[in-house]
């Protein structure tokens, strides 16, 4: 059990967020991202499974066959693809991924970016959130809208950089959304 190391983890992956959101101006969201991982039914869990290295969740869904901590999280955090997953409304409804509000699609983008860098650290590159996308993506239920909002930021922080990236969200993606 790691308390102190999964707070520190977690806490460096909301400032760096929080530092991502500022830059879109997008600062309530910045200021509240995953306050849920403080609450006991995430913490408990994440310091258990801590490994430094990717998300404690998936030790805790391998230990457990679920993880209590991710069903809470994606429940409370609307940046969560899987918060925005419902029937479709026609008979026998299947499930689909509704569209997402723009400011939760660019805190989605936010929060890639962060854990990558936080997971990869000094090994970090621009490319790395888009990477991680693509190959996970094919098992995502998300709403095509979404995702092509999505994947535009993706790469063109992989194509253009951090600075370019935030200032074209700030400017035109978040602009016109309002």
């Amino acid at each position: 059990m790691h308390p102190i190391l999964h707070f520190k983890t977690i806490t460096h992956h909301r400032h760096l967020v929080r530092e991502h959101c500022f830059k879109c101006g997008l600062y309530w969201q910045g200021l509240t991202h995953d306050l849920s991982k403080y609450s006991p039914t995430e913490f408990i869990p994440g310091a258990i499974y801590y490994t430094g290295k990717k998300s404690p969740n998936d030790g805790e869904r391998r230990d457990r066959g679920v993880s209590r901590a991710w069903l809470h999280h994606k429940g409370r955090n609307r940046h969560h693809l899987e918060y925005w997953i419902d029937y479709d409304g026609t008979p026998g409804g299947q499930m689909v991924g509704m569209r997402m509000p723009v400011k939760y699609v660019v805190e989605m983008f936010c929060d890639r970016v962060a854990a990558c860098k936080t997971y990869h650290g000094a090994d970090y590159a621009d490319s790395d959130a888009l990477e991680y996308y693509l190959k996970s993506r094919s098992h995502y239920i998300i709403n095509p809208d979404t995702a092509r909002l999505l994947e535009k930021m993706l790469e063109m922080l992989a194509e253009k950089g951090e600075d370019y990236t935030f200032d074209y969200i700030r400017k035109r993606i978040l602009k016109n959304s309002r």
